[in-house]
């Protein structure tokens, strides 16, 4: 019952204050994600240099899960490597799944409070969008 209240409160904060839901003006890589299953859209727009990740936003129109999901990853790679982002969205994508240990689950903060919608399959690809999004810019450096 913990988990529940406090992915409610997560997910009902970062939805109705997101810090990230902005234009980000000095971004070099930008790329859409959509999910059409449900309509979700968003722009995800990061700035990284040297291959540290140094702001990061994101616009468009989604649900809850998928806003507070893009806005707590935004916090969670900002001022972090690369190579570090692609590995907390492995951990959070395995977590979605049911499938990531305790100890790397612990090392998503925030995102951990996410671990609930495992248990709410039509909610999953709300979630990681925003993280499937990430991973496919930073991939593809455009």
């Amino acid at each position: 019952m913990e988990n529940r209240t406090f992915y409610n409160e997560v997910l009902a904060d970062h939805n109705l204050h997101p810090i990230h839901k902005k234009k980000l003006e000095s971004a070099n890589l930008i790329m859409e994600g959509v999910n059409p299953g449900c309509g979700d859209d968003i722009i995800l727009e990061l700035k990284v240099e040297n291959d540290i990740i140094l702001d990061g936003a994101f616009q468009g129109s989604s649900c809850a899960v998928s806003q507070a999901s893009a806005d707590i990853m935004l916090d969670l790679i900002i001022g972090r490597h690369k190579e570090e982002a692609m590995k907390l969205a492995d951990i959070f994508m395995r977590m979605i799944k049911g499938e990531a240990a305790e100890d790397e689950i612990e090392q998503l903060e925030e995102a951990s409070s996410l671990r609930e919608i495992f248990h709410m399959p039509a909610r999953v690809k709300c979630a990681v969008l925003g993280w499937h999004t990430m991973t496919e810019l930073v991939n593809s450096g455009k």
